[in-house]
């Protein structure tokens, strides 16, 4: 084999496994808990959010 197939070879193999890594990642992320949204009472209700960020 040429050594421009062992390295297509090489990359398509590290390719998968780091999409199985992944998804294995984000199926133990997803089954820990039900997502809560965050709190909401620290945001400022005025609509104004220009002078907001300027403080």
């Amino acid at each position: 084999m040429s050594q421009g197939k062992i390295v297509a070879i090489v990359t398509g193999a590290i390719s998968i496994f780091l999409a199985i890594a992944y998804l294995i990642l984000v199926q133990l992320l997803d089954f820990r808990s039900e997502m809560i949204p965050a709190p909401t009472s620290m945001v400022p209700i005025s609509g104004n959010f220009a002078e907001v960020l300027k403080n």
